[in-house]
């Protein structure tokens, strides 16, 4: 079901960006345009089909792979440019609206000078998506932002003062991040020294063999308190019983409605995890991994005076964290909005009001990390990826 949805969903697109094109370019080569389209895409409907059904040669996959990255960089063209010409369009006709109408009320269909402002406006959009394109791949393949931010609790046990972790999230190992991101992120996040490693959901873009490359990027990275999971939606889209086996087997205690007690100079720091809501419906066919977040579960049992903190996907669900007495709440899930083309606004605002960065109720702290990767569009704009190295203050 997913697959067919992205696929009508590219179809349309496509239909749309083929009806552009053909105010841009001559009619010689309108009838080339419908083959040329599906040329470009016959690889990333291929790559698609043959990761669901878990067929293909090893040999092939590779560039297979590399001819669907094109595929998708050519999806993100054609919905910038679409919504290039779609404002070019809503220009037109709010400039006729105000300037001349005819007897009917509406501009005329055959007026010329509609084709020709349509035609420069089509054209100017093919350039302005070439270059938010080019700039947004820049922004999203390029080396992350290092945050480093302390963080200071006044109850904070003298124990954990100076703790060092570093947060990652929404890694989506896949189509669209490979080795050679998944190894520089690890060197990165290795320089930084931290004395805990958490990652905070969406390992993987879809399917648990996409676990492998990021566990090898991370062999032998092993901080002195340990290093610690939680799955976020897209981990869910398939069967996660292989990512729990495999994290665990990596030494990446992986937390789903669970904790652990990480001593440090006389204190304790529990790490909580909660699990996400899409163990609930697995799948995309109600198909049940867990019973979603469970706090009280999470917090079974833990010392009063261990200091909590929680791994927690998304911040809408910040709730859950609070009530299994979570001081520090790590999420990801928004990407910061990943594509972000108003300045000051994030996208992510249309899917709750903790978007990126740091929260406060009461003494109570929420992290919201952009994450790493990227899904369905291999681009970012005004949300540079990130590694967020936190520190632990008492005052």
């Amino acid at each position: 079901m997913p697959f067919l949805v992205a696929l009508v969903i590219i179809l349309l697109v496509q239909w749309l960006h083929l009806r552009l094109l053909r105010l841009e370019l001559p009619e010689r080569a309108h009838r080339w345009l419908p083959w040329v389209l599906g040329l470009l895409h016959l690889p990333l409907v291929a790559f698609a089909l043959m990761r669901m059904a878990a067929t293909g040669s090893h040999s092939a996959m590779p560039l297979l792979r590399g001819l669907a990255r094109g595929g998708f960089y050519f999806q993100a063209f054609s919905v910038l440019h679409l919504v290039i010409g779609m404002v070019g369009q809503g220009l037109w006709r709010l400039s006729r609206r105000l300037v001349e109408q005819d007897e009917a009320g509406e501009e005329a269909p055959d007026d010329p000078s509609r084709r020709t402002f349509l035609r420069v406006a089509a054209v100017a959009s093919t350039g302005a998506a070439v270059t938010l394109g080019a700039s947004g791949s820049r922004e999203a393949f390029g080396d992350p932002l290092i945050t480093r931010r302390d963080l200071a609790f006044p109850d904070l046990p003298a124990g954990l003062d100076g703790l060092r972790l570093a947060h990652l999230s929404d890694l989506h190992a896949g189509p669209l991040v490979g080795a050679e991101a998944l190894g520089r992120w690890r060197l990165l996040t290795e320089r930084e020294r931290p004395d805990l490693l958490v990652f905070t959901g969406d390992l993987v873009d879809s399917r648990p063999e996409e676990l492998g490359p990021l566990l090898a990027a991370f062999r032998g990275f092993e901080p002195p308190l340990g290093r610690f999971a939680v799955l976020g939606n897209h981990d869910y889209f398939d069967d996660p019983r292989p990512l729990w086996r495999d994290l665990e087997r990596a030494g990446i205690r992986c937390l789903e409605n669970a904790a652990a007690l990480v001593p440090r100079g006389g204190a304790v720091l529990a790490v909580l995890g909660l699990q996400d809501p899409m163990a609930r419906n697995g799948r995309f066919r109600r198909l049940v991994f867990g019973p979603g977040p469970r706090p009280s579960e999470a917090a079974q049992d833990l010392p009063a005076d261990a200091f909590r903190i929680c791994l927690n996907h998304r911040p809408s669900e910040w709730e859950h964290a609070l009530a299994a007495g979570a001081r520090l709440t790590l999420s990801g899930h928004t990407h910061g909005g990943q594509i972000n083309p108003i300045p000051g606004f994030s996208s992510a605002h249309l899917i709750g009001p903790r978007t990126d960065g740091l929260y406060r109720q009461g003494e109570d702290l929420l992290y919201v990390s952009r994450g790493l990767g990227v899904v369905g569009l291999p681009i970012r704009i005004g949300a540079p990826p990130e590694i967020a190295i936190l520190t632990l203050r008492r005052g």
